[in-house]
């Protein structure tokens, strides 16, 4: 099995007693079972987690240095046909000073120490006491029978995976050492850590780490000790948290008593992908690039086998609901600010809107309306179009005229029938052939009066389009692909019913009505004859695939860089059994082939305000050459 860019790691809290390495040692050691029974290939202990943080004066005596080198020794031995890439902390002599160190190993091998470089002296910290700063150490010790680099390094797991390491106090610090190791090539920071707590501590403390994995584009563990430190003034929680570019992965529980083993799959692929998309990253490192030797040892077993990492089968829409109601407040906000400026700037105080009856024109019709409240102009200024044609149903027809008389604006109709039967006949195309040209021939007529009523009213025209449209290319050249500015550009579709619901729930009763009917209303163009009853025959879904399917394919393809094996894999785990690997692969096909055929629409679309991380406008996040093969993204 493949590990598609993902590792499993864990951070563990084992219970300690106060200066007893060998204790401390078999604690360890039963985590190190314990992960390994997970598979997991980065295991992190708390700092001095071999003697325990909380020794005090018992640091300068050579029976408790003594006793942790021979826990080391003797866990450098357990480890030896343990595929784990193993950090553990203890205190180490180095000419005649201690220093409060990290020791990474791997199947016996110990890679490197790593000193702490900024020793607290505040508040309840007294290190300074026991402990000198590592900053300009570098050397080779002997240690566990080993000679061992000592200082601050950098270790290569895996081609994808390069690991730095800080201590506790060094991430508090205006610019941390791990913001250095990762402008040197660290995509996965670890920290062991004795932190304290005190109350509202943990959520700033997580913040911080948080934050910082964000800062740094970076994978972050941490991983502090626990409560079988020394009580004498301070209570030590076990806090642990791994986290990937802002974004929690797991969190422990704090106050455990027993050991505690807290795991998560880190994305290093994506990871990576970031890193290479963002040159200010890149520029920094200018500044603070610095040369770190480069430990090398792979891991044996790349491979996942119980992958369990939540993958979210909406990445456009927060499951918490009332994060979902602020965000899609928020981007209605910026439609509608965005429109409105776009209208300040040209003088213009109409605005034109063709209404289907379907979500996208509801949705800009929304906008349109929210951007006259926010001018103070009549809602009147809006001219609702509504353009009935072959493929018309009598339920979006009456919902697309209870909509715009529910909004009190100006309603023009309109049918195309007459001119698209004309315009076929001028082409010389048999009307009774339903095919691409009898459909784009509607929604280019429909594009020229909605233009042209523009032009007569002084109006600008409001495009409906949607991002999951432009991403597959389902909008016909120079038909409904063209407006004089996009509000929906940048909302996939499964975020437009959302953005729809939030607004029902806060209108009249009427309105309410309306716009829960259109969200349960089936998603078509309505460009093909309705069934015998009268109902939709044109599905789009239907046709082109589940637009869950597709936005979940977008997000991680354009904001992950995932390749398609990795999308088929991450589309198995978020939809479980609702897709079988044969729908998945089928959909996973049409998507890649119709995104590379279809940029030439998305080189010249309107202007569109950006409102989420994913956006395929060419003037800014997505350039691509219109001719691009894709033969070597469907093979993957």
């Amino acid at each position: 099995m493949n590990n598609y860019g993902f590792i499993k790691v864990a951070t563990g809290v084992p219970k300690v007693k106060v200066a007893n390495p060998d204790y401390n040692k078999e604690q360890i050691i039963k985590l190190i079972d314990k992960a390994n029974e997970q598979n997991v290939k980065i295991l992190i202990t708390p700092e001095l987690s071999i003697s325990a943080y909380t020794c005090a004066d018992l640091f300068f005596q050579d029976t408790l240095l003594d006793q942790c080198e021979k826990a080391l020794y003797e866990i450098t031995e357990y480890t030896k046909e343990i595929d784990i890439a193993l950090v553990v902390g203890m205190p180490v002599r180095y000419k005649n000073a201690l220093y409060n160190c990290a020791v990474i190993m791997l199947r016996g091998e110990i890679l490197g120490i790593i000193p702490k470089q900024y020793i607290p002296t505040h508040n309840e910290f007294y290190e300074k006491r026991w402990f000198a700063s590592g900053r300009d150490v570098y050397d080779e010790i002997k240690i566990a029978n080993q000679t061992v680099p000592f200082g601050q390094m950098l270790f290569k797991l895996r081609e994808d995976l390069t690991v730095g390491i800080e201590v506790c106090e060094d991430l508090w610090v205006p610019i941390p050492p791990s913001s250095n190791l990762a402008l040197s090539g660290a995509n996965l920071i670890l920290n062991i850590s004795a932190s304290n707590e005190v109350v509202s501590k943990d959520e700033y403390r997580t913040n911080l780490i948080v934050s910082q994995s964000a800062k740094c584009l970076c994978g972050y563990m941490y991983v502090s000790a626990g409560v079988h430190e020394s009580t004498t003034d301070l209570l030590f929680g076990g806090s642990s948290v791994i986290a990937e570019n802002g974004i929690l992965l797991n969190k422990g529980k704090r106050f455990e008593r027993e050991n505690e083993l807290t795991c998560a799959y880190v994305d290093m692929g994506k990871l990576n992908f970031q890193r290479r998309q963002n040159m200010s990253f890149n520029d920094n490192k200018r500044e603070y690039d610095m040369e770190y030797d480069v430990i090398e040892k792979t891991f044996i077993d790349n491979d996942i086998s119980d992958f369990d990492r939540y993958v979210d089968a909406h990445p456009f829409i927060p499951s918490d609901e009332n994060l979902r109601i602020e965000r899609c407040n928020e981007i209605f906000s910026i439609q509608s600010s965005a429109l409105a400026k776009r209208l300040e700037h040209t003088g213009l105080k109409k605005l034109v809107v063709g209404i289907s009856g379907g979500l996208d024109s509801t949705l800009a019709l929304l906008v349109a309306s929210e951007t006259m409240k926010l001018l103070k102009l009549p809602s009147e200024n809006i001219i609702g179009i509504t353009m009935p044609g072959f493929g018309t149903t009598d339920r979006t027809y009456t919902n697309a005229l209870d909509l715009m008389k529910s909004l009190n604006v100006t309603i023009k109709e309109i049918s195309i029938k007459e001119a698209a039967t004309l315009h076929m006949k001028d082409i010389e195309h048999d009307i009774n052939i339903h095919d691409i040209t009898y459909e784009n021939t509607q929604a280019r007529e429909r594009t020229q009066i909605l233009m042209d009523m523009a032009n007569k009213n002084g109006a600008i025209l409001v495009g409906t389009g949607d991002l999951s449209e432009m991403a597959l290319g389902w909008c016909t050249y120079n038909g409904d692909h063209m407006s004089m500015y996009g509000v929906n550009a940048s909302v996939p579709k499964t975020l437009v019913s959302h953005l729809v619901r939030t607004v029902a729930m806060i209108s009249d009763e009427k309105t309410k009505e309306i716009l829960l009917d259109i969200l349960d209303t089936p998603i078509s163009p309505e460009l093909l004859p309705p069934t015998k009853d009268g109902k939709i025959e044109q599905k789009t879904e239907d046709n082109i695939g589940p637009y869950e399917l597709h936005d979940f394919f977008l997000y991680n393809f354009i904001r992950c860089g995932a390749k398609k094996n990795k999308l088929h894999f991450l589309a198995k785990q978020a939809f479980k059994e609702k897709y079988s690997d044969e729908v998945i692969e089928k959909w996973l096909n049409n998507f890649m082939r119709r995104f590379f055929i279809s940029q030439f629409k998305r080189s010249c679309t309107p202007d569109a305000p950006k409102v989420g991380s994913v956006s395929l406008s060419p003037r800014g996040d997505f350039r691509m050459p219109s001719d691009a093969d894709f033969s070597s993204w469907l093979e993957e």
